[in-house]
């Protein structure tokens, strides 16, 4: 498939989409959140890959909204914007692949959204992460919700009520990121993750990536009886029972991803 917004490759087993408005910062508009939402879409029905990176090209991961399409826009489009980077937002949590932001320059606004949403974050030491729409009269509403489900309460407020940067070892510290590296090795250090986690089984990814998040704000002892049932389900899938023998037999799994 093209886009006109994106740039799609595949290397190994794992996928890679490049946010490519780079003449506008990488924003999130109407267009790109389509075409990403579709391209997310095509990965999950045909399992090609077993890893999505997504990254930007040009100077900075992303700026967030394209604010002179917000400016243009009526509230009936406004409403059609933000409904379309719902739901890009939940085909990154709905797909069988584990989702890898790479951050370099920048990421503010729905571009911290972006990275907040994704399962796992890998960030260049120089990166730099904010909310700042408060600065313009436009709260970071629904940044603000991934935001704190990553950093806690205490410093999500402080990033959404002062509009500042938070520097990539703050992000490091506050959960937001995984992985700090030097600018110049980025790129090799989220492919190295990505490689690690395309060697298993996506038939056990995305029954770990599902589980993973329907637990979370379940009370323990039901999220417990909850993980029951799946690692059941789960024991019962022909790569769970390829893996436990071929442990057994001491070789390397075959897997089949099912």
């Amino acid at each position: 498939m093209s886009y006109e917004y994106l740039e799609y490759s595949e290397k190994k087993k794992f996928g890679i989409i490049s946010l490519n408005r780079p003449d506008k910062r990488n924003a999130l508009s109407q267009g790109l959140l389509q075409e990403l939402e579709d391209v997310l879409h095509d990965i999950g029905t045909h399992k090609k890959v077993k890893v999505v990176i997504i990254k930007g090209v040009g100077k900075i991961f992303s700026s967030g909204h394209d604010l002179k399409e917000v400016y243009d826009s009526d509230p009936q489009q406004l409403l059609k914007l933000f409904q379309t980077c719902h739901s890009t937002m939940k085909a990154i949590r709905e797909i069988p692949q584990p989702v890898i932001a790479q951050v370099h320059g920048v990421a503010t606004a729905a571009g911290c959204q972006l990275v907040a949403a994704c399962d796992l974050a890998v960030a260049a030491e120089d990166a730099l992460f904010g909310t700042p729409g408060v600065k313009i009269g436009l709260f970071c509403s629904t940044p603000a919700v991934f935001l704190s489900r990553n950093v806690g309460r205490k410093k999500a407020m402080e990033m959404l009520l002062t509009g500042e940067f938070m520097p990539a070892k703050d992000a490091l510290t506050h959960g937001l990121v995984n992985k700090l590296v030097p600018p110049q090795e980025l790129e090799e250090a989220t492919e190295k993750m990505a490689a690690t986690i395309a060697q298993y089984s996506l038939s056990a990814l995305g029954i770990g990536k599902k589980g993973f998040y329907q637990q979370l704000n379940m009370e323990d002892f039901q999220a417990l009886n909850y993980a029951s049932e799946v690692i059941t389900l789960n024991s019962t899938t022909n790569d769970a029972r390829e893996g436990i023998e071929a442990f057994l037999e001491k070789r390397k799994p075959n897997w089949t991803d099912s």
